[in-house]
């Protein structure tokens, strides 16, 4: 009987297995992660997602002809107002402050959470302008602000989703002036 012959054959076989038990859990963790980054990812698509429409619905609001807005000064903030709405104006606020929260939860980017409490802040100043202003009469750097935020925004969580960045050109309204 070989002993040493049949001695290496099965430490050969033991060593197959094994490598091949190692490859096995590490293909597996490579697919685990994998899952659960495109899981984050859709997490925080869905969060930011749900912020536009946010803003967007509280700005809506904002710029509706029959808004009750009240505006007192900040208590931290000297020189700012801070907006007040009334019970149906209450709930496009509340939305906003929790999906602002929310983005600011599940984002691994301090670019994102500071963009978004920018678009906060801008939105806020425009309701608060709101509150002594028409519609109409709002002031323009206030949109030039928020635009400025929502742009940063989208670029920092585009970023942050591994998405190519769209040029500042891309949100530009542009304006045709017919030659005369």
């Amino acid at each position: 009987m070989d002993v040493v012959g049949t001695s290496i054959t099965a430490v050969v076989a033991l060593l197959g297995v094994v490598l091949g038990g190692w490859l096995s859990i590490r293909n597996q963790d490579r697919l685990w992660q994998r899952d659960h980054a495109r899981q984050w990812r859709d997490i925080r698509l869905a969060a930011c997602k749900d912020f536009v429409a946010a803003y967007r619905e509280y700005m809506a609001y904002t710029l509706e002809p029959t808004a009750n807005i009240t505006a007192v000064p900040h208590p931290r903030i000297p020189g700012s107002l801070m907006p007040f709405f009334d019970e149906a104006g209450r709930p496009y606020k509340e939305r906003l402050e929790a999906t602002s929260m929310a983005v600011r939860l599940v984002s691994e980017s301090a670019e994102t959470v500071s963009a978004t409490g920018d678009v906060v802040r801008s939105v806020r100043q425009i309701a608060a302008a709101r509150a002594t202003h028409s519609e109409a009469a709002l002031p323009a750097e206030d949109f030039e602000k928020l635009w400025s935020a929502q742009h940063a925004f989208f670029t920092a969580v585009r970023r942050e989703l591994g998405l190519i960045e769209i040029p500042m050109s891309a949100y530009e309204v542009r304006r045709s002036h017919p030659e005369s």
